[in-house]
C-alpha cells in the first residue's frame, strides 16, 4: 500500500511529544482525564462543503456543524444536562441546508427498549427525530420514531416507527404519515437517486423481502421474493436496479454450534421495474467466505457501474468489486489488514476506509485514511504517521474528506483533509485547559505468546514513575480485558466512546503507578478473519483465556512488576474474561473488578438457543457441558481472590441476573466481593457522571487491594 504525505496545516493540533518521567507521575484526577470531548456521528452534505456531528462534553451531548473555507465549530443545539440521551443517525440534506438527528436509545444494546431513563425522571424520555438548520435556528421535533433517511431532493425524511415506513416534512410543516401498509417489519429505508421510491426491507420471521414503494396509487413492488433474508438494499446511480444481500432463511436441518460451518451469502442485482433480480456474485462456501463479523458486515454499496463490498474470503475483512454486467470480484486492498467504516464518493468512483495499515510496524494497531478507486487495486494512505483516524466521509466537492483523528495523547477531533491544504483539525477549543495532554502515556506495542502458541498484541502502560520507595523497586499491574469481544484496542484513543473510556482508565490507573497491560485476544478484530474466528472459544470452550494467561505470564516477567500483586479488570466480555481468571487462577490474580460480566453461558446463551438446534438430547446435553465448564460460575470452588462487581440494572446487552447469580454464588463460597449498582442506567453507561463513579471506584479499589505504589501514595487519586 502506498503511503501519502499530506501537509499539516500550520495552527493544527500539535501531536504531544513523550514527556519526561517526572511529569507523568500522578498530577491529574480522573475528573480531568475523563473531561475529554467526544465527537462521533460524522456526517457531510453531498452537494456542498459542509459537515455536522455529535459532540458529547461530559455528558452534554449536542449537534455541532462546520463549513468551508475555516471549518470553525459552530454548535446548533442546547442540550447542557448529563442526562443519558444519546445523539445518533446525524445527517445533512444534499444541499447542506438541514441537519436531521435523532434523541434518545440505546443504539448499540443487543435487545430493543425504551428509550434509557438513567436520571430516574418521573417522566421517561422517548426516542425522536429532530431537525435543524444549518444556518442556525431552533430544532424542530419531527416525530417519534428512529433510523431516519433524507431525500435527495432534501425537503422529506423516511423514519421507521411501529414496525413501519412513515415519512415528515424535513422543516416539520406538517405532521408524519404512515407510508403504507404491508405485513411484517418494514425497515432500512433507502431512497432512490431520484428521490422518487423507496427501497426497504420486510422482515418476516424466518425470511425477509426487498419492497420498493413509488406512490399511493401503486402496488408496492417486491423483488423475487423466496424463503431467504434478503437485506440491505441499494440504489444504481441512474435508479434503474437495487442490489441486494441474500442469505439462507432462518431453520432446515439442527446444526451443532459446537462445529463452525460457512455461513452463506451472495449479492442479487435486481431490475427496479420489474422486480426481476439474479444472482451476481455468491460467497465461498468455505468459513472465511462467511459474511464477514467485521463493523459493517458486507458494507454493500452500488458505485460507478460496480458494485462493492467486504469479504473475508482471503483471510483479512478486504474491498472487492465487482461489475454490474458480473464477472469475477476485483480486490481492491491486498494486504495483511482489514477495513472499517467504509464510504464512498457521490461519483461512486472512490472508496475510502480506515485500515490497520501504513508504513510503520505498530500500524497493525492503530487506524489510518485510505483512499481507493472502486475499480483496481491502488490504495493510497492519506494519513500516515502515529495518529489514529476513522470514520472517513467524502466532502461535496468529491476530493476533501471529512474524518476523526486522535493521537495517544490528544483526544478525537473531527478533521477535513483536502489536496491542497492538508488537514485542517476542528474544534480544538473544546477541549478543557485542565486537560491532561502533556501527563499521558504513549502506550507501547508489545507482541506475547499464549500457552498454546497464539502470538497476542497488546498495548502496554507504563509511567516509569520513581519506584525507589517500592519493594524491591517492583510495582503492582494491571492486566484489562476489552469487550465485545470482536474489538480491538489500539495505540491512543478509541474509535468508540466506550473504548474511549476504557483508554481513559488505563491512562488513569498508569498515572497512579501501575504497570498496565490492555490484551488484544483472541476473538478480537484486527488480525485476520482467523485470529477472530479461533476454535474453541467463548462458550465452546474460552480458548481465548489462554491469550489471557499469557499477558499475566508477560507482566510477571517484567522486572518492574510485583508478580504478587497483578488485577485485572473489563467490561462486559472482559468482565467474563476477568470474573474466569479470579475463578480459575487467583494464585495469579490478587484482585479484580468485573463490570457487567458474563458469567453463566447456559443461563445468558446455551439454555434458550442450544436446544432447538439438536436432533439428539445427548448432543444438547453435550453442548450444556461445555458452556458450562466455559463459565466463571463453573469455577467458584477456587475463587479466592476478592472482585468488585459492577452493573447498571437497566443493561440491555448482559442481563443483569448475570451478577445476581454469581454475587449469590460467591456470598455462599464466602468469597469477598464488593458492589457497585447504577440504578436505571444500561450498558454503556450512557451518563458521563456514572463513567466517572465507575472508574473513580475501579482505581480506588485496585488502590486498597493492590497497594498504591509509593511513588503516588500521598496524591488523591480517588476524587473525581
Amino acid at each position: 500500500m502506498r503511503v501519502v504525505l499530506y501537509p499539516i496545516l500550520v495552527g493544527a493540533v500539535l501531536v504531544a511529544t513523550p514527556v519526561a518521567l517526572a511529569s507523568a507521575q500522578a498530577s491529574f484526577t480522573i475528573g480531568q482525564v475523563k473531561s475529554y470531548p467526544f465527537p462521533n456521528e460524522l456526517a457531510t452534505a453531498r452537494h456542498s462543503s459542509r459537515i455536522a456531528y455529535a459532540l458529547n462534553e461530559q455528558g452534554r451531548r449536542n449537534v455541532w456543524v462546520a463549513d468551508a473555507p475555516e471549518y470553525t465549530a459552530r454548535r446548533l443545539t442546547a442540550y447542557a444536562v448529563d442526562d443519558g440521551q444519546e445523539l445518533t443517525s446525524i445527517s445533512i440534506s444534499g444541499d447542506g441546508t438541514h441537519v436531521v438527528y435523532v434523541r434518545g436509545g440505546d443504539h448499540g444494546s443487543n435487545w430493543a427498549g425504551s428509550s434509557p431513563n438513567p436520571l430516574s425522571l418521573p417522566i421517561a424520555p422517548k426516542i425522536e427525530i429532530w431537525s435543524v438548520p444549518f444556518a442556525g435556528g431552533s430544532p424542530q421535533r419531527l416525530a417519534d420514531g428512529d433510523d431516519p433517511v433524507i431525500s435527495p431532493r432534501g425537503d422529506v425524511v423516511a423514519f421507521v416507527k411501529e414496525r413501519a415506513i412513515w415519512t415528515v416534512p424535513i422543516d416539520g410543516a406538517s405532521p408524519a404519515k404512515k407510508l403504507f401498509s404491508a405485513n411484517g417489519d418494514a425497515g432500512a429505508p433507502e431512497w432512490s437517486p431520484d428521490g422518487l421510491r423507496l427501497a426497504f426491507v420486510s422482515g418476516r420471521g424466518e425470511h425477509s423481502m426487498i419492497g420498493i414503494y413509488t406512490n399511493d396509487s401503486t402496488a408496492l413492488r417486491w423483488i423475487a421474493p423466496s424463503t431467504s433474508r434478503d437485506v440491505s438494499p441499494k440504489w444504481s446511480p441512474d435508479g434503474s436496479r437495487v442490489a441486494f444481500i441474500r442469505r439462507p432463511g432462518a431453520g432446515g436441518a439442527p446444526d451443532s454450534v459446537l462445529s463452525d460451518k460457512p455461513t452463506k451469502w451472495a449479492i442479487w442485482l435486481a431490475d427496479a421495474r420489474t422486480g426481476n433480480a439474479h444472482q451476481l456474485w455468491k460467497s465461498p462456501e468455505t468459513l472465511r467466505g462467511s459474511v464477514p463479523g467485521t463493523q459493517g458486515g458486507p458494507n454493500l454499496m452500488y458505485g460507478a457501474s460496480r458494485v462493492s463490498f467486504v469479504s473475508e474470503m482471503d483471510g483479512w475483512a478486504h474491498l472487492y468489486s465487482i461489475p454490474e454486467t458480473g464477472g469475477v470480484p476485483t480486490l481492491l486492498t491486498p494486504g495483511r489488514y482489514m477495513a472499517e467504516f467504509v464510504s464512498m464518493s457521490a461519483d461512486g468512483r472512490w472508496l475510502a476506509f480506515a485500515a490497520n495499515d501504513g508504513s510503520d510496524a505498530d500500524d497493525i494497531d492503530r487506524r489510518h485514511i485510505v483512499r481507493v478507486p472502486i475499480d483496481r487495486a491502488a490504495p493510497e494512505v492519506l494519513t500516515p504517521g502515529a495518529g489514529l483516524e476513522w470514520t472517513p466521509a467524502f466532502m461535496g466537492d468529491g476530493n476533501a474528506i471529512a474524518f476523526i483523528g486522535a493521537t495517544a495523547q490528544r483526544p478525537p477531533l473531527p478533521a477535513v483533509l483536502s489536496p491542497s491544504r492538508g488537514i485542517t483539525w476542528i474544534g480544538a477549543d473544546r477541549i478543557p485547559a485542565d486537560f491532561p495532554t502533556a501527563q499521558l502515556v504513549t502506550p507501547r506495542k508489545v507482541v506475547f505468546m499464549s500457552p498454546d502458541g497464539m502470538e497476542v498484541h497488546g498495548q502496554l502502560f507504563d509511567a516509569a514513575t520513581n519506584t525507589s520507595l517500592e519493594r524491591n523497586g517492583k510495582r503492582p499491574a494491571i492486566v484489562f480485558v476489552h469487550g465485545g469481544p470482536p474489538r480491538q484496542m489500539l495505540l491512543g484513543w478509541h474509535y468508540s466512546d466506550y473504548y474511549a473510556n476504557s483508554y481513559a482508565s488505563n491512562q488513569y490507573l498508569a498515572s497512579q503507578g501501575f504497570v498496565v497491560l490492555s490484551v488484544n485476544y483472541r476473538l478480537g478484530i484486527g488480525y485476520g478473519r482467523d485470529f477472530q474466528h479461533p476454535k474453541d472459544a467463548g462458550a465452546r470452550g474460552a480458548s481465548e483465556y489462554l491469550d489471557v494467561l499469557g499477558g499475566a505470564a508477560y507482566l510477571r516477567a517484567l522486572p518492574q512488576v510485583d508478580a504478587s500483586r497483578i488485577g485485572i479488570y473489563g467490561g462486559s466480555y472482559g468482565g467474563f474474561l476477568t470474573a474466569l481468571a479470579l475463578g480459575r487462577n487467583s494464585n495469579l490474580f490478587a484482585a479484580g473488578v468485573d463490570i457487567h460480566g458474563v458469567h453463566d453461558w447456559t443461563d445468558e446463551r446455551a439454555a434458550p438457543l442450544l436446544a432447538p438446534r439438536y436432533e439428539k438430547p445427548a448432543d444438547v446435553q453435550r453442548a450444556l457441558d461445555v458452556a458450562w465448564k466455559s463459565s466463571p460460575v463453573s469455577s467458584v470452588a477456587t475463587w479466592r481472590s476478592p472482585v468488585l462487581l459492577i452493573h447498571a440494572d437497566d443493561d440491555r446487552n448482559v442481563r443483569f441476573t448475570q451478577t445476581v447469580s454469581l454475587a449469590l454464588r460467591l456470598e455462599k463460597k464466602g468469597v469477598e466481593f464488593e458492589e457497585l449498582i447504577i440504578p436505571d442506567d444500561t450498558h454503556h453507561m450512557m451518563r458521563h457522571a456514572n463513567w466517572v463513579t465507575v472508574d473513580s471506584a475501579t482505581a480506588a479499589y485496585f488502590i486498597r487491594k493492590l497497594g498504591a505504589p509509593a511513588a503516588v501514595r500521598s496524591t488523591k487519586a480517588t476524587r473525581p
